[in-house]
């Protein structure tokens, strides 16, 4: 794989492709999966891995996937608000997940090494490079778990009960 291409900002790190998402441990558990019947969640991630071709929306890889939910944070006002979604396969999601993956490794349920490598491999990077996005996203994470965040979802709870694609254009082409 080529090398990412470079952030404009800083020319001294590569952009990454696959990155570590840790989101603050007061707001574990609060997401739009909790929050709407399994029923309204299984038509939803349907759609978003219709939208990305039944592919991994990172390294194009097919087979299980996962409904991963994009969320950005508004360090000011503590919001954590649900921009998307994307489809992920299994190993894009433990690494975007690395603290679980990590516990899950250390259980046997797991091989860390392979989450390590398919993030190396994903962003044409050296463990180096891993190690210390890594380290970042947990400083970040600490400082995130120190506050209490509203997590906001917005519309998306509505577009579970959207009707089928062919029926009514979906929001999910929004994002």
């Amino acid at each position: 794989m080529a090398n990412p291409p470079f952030n404009s900002m800083a020319n001294t790190r590569p952009r990454l492709l696959l990155e570590i998402e840790l989101v603050p441990s007061s707001s574990w558990y609060e997401n739009l999966r909790k929050k709407i019947s399994k029923e309204k969640w299984d038509r939803l991630r349907r759609k978003v891995y219709a939208k990305y071709g039944h592919r991994c929306g990172i390294c194009g890889a097919d087979g299980r996937a996962n409904c991963h939910e994009l969320w950005s944070f508004d360090e000011g006002k503590r919001i954590q608000k649900l921009e998307g979604f994307i489809s992920l396969c299994d190993v894009c999601h433990n690494v975007k997940h690395i603290g679980l993956a990590g516990i899950m490794a250390s259980e046997g349920k797991l091989d860390y090494e392979e989450v390590v490598r398919h993030f190396m491999k994903v962003n044409g990077c050296s463990r180096q490079l891993f190690e210390m996005h890594r380290k970042k996203a947990f400083e970040i994470w600490k400082k995130r778990s120190k506050r209490h965040w509203e997590v906001v979802v917005g519309d998306f709870e509505k577009m579970a009960d959207e009707k089928p694609e062919n029926e009514k254009q979906s929001k999910l082409d929004a994002f």
